[in-house]
């Protein structure tokens, strides 16, 4: 099971990117999910998720109205769209995959992708 994240890079304050997540070795039909971010010197923090069965959407407030996470279920991948993008987003971003209910924990997902970096300069 490997999950492969994508799609960081630099770019202005202001700007966007479009992050993806390709699962791979089997269907996450059933999974939940996630997408964390880590700044450096700071602790790994939940920005967005999605539940795989009924697609409903989980937003971390300081994300909210700026960031979109979906999902294309023919390609086993999820995507998080970031618009409106603010120095403090610059972090090394995560997509997870889990079972349990609770989306907002990290605890709550089994399989991490290796991360990209996104920088947003000012």
């Amino acid at each position: 099971v490997q999950l492969q994240a994508s799609g960081g890079g630099l770019v202005q304050a202001g700007g966007s990117l479009r992050l993806s997540c390709a699962a791979s070795g089997r269907t996450f039909s059933t999974y939940n999910m996630g997408w964390f971010r880590q700044a450096p010197g700071k602790e790994r923090e939940w920005v967005a998720a999605i539940r795989w069965s009924d697609g409903n959407t989980y937003y971390a407030d300081s994300v909210k109205g700026r960031f979109t996470i979906s999902r294309d279920a023919a390609k086993n991948t999820v995507y998080l769209q970031m618009n409106s993008l603010k120095p403090d987003d610059t972090a090394v971003y995560y997509c997870a995959a889990g079972l349990r209910v609770a989306v907002r924990s990290s605890a709550s997902y089994d399989y991490w992708g290796q991360g990209t970096q996104v920088t947003v300069s000012s």
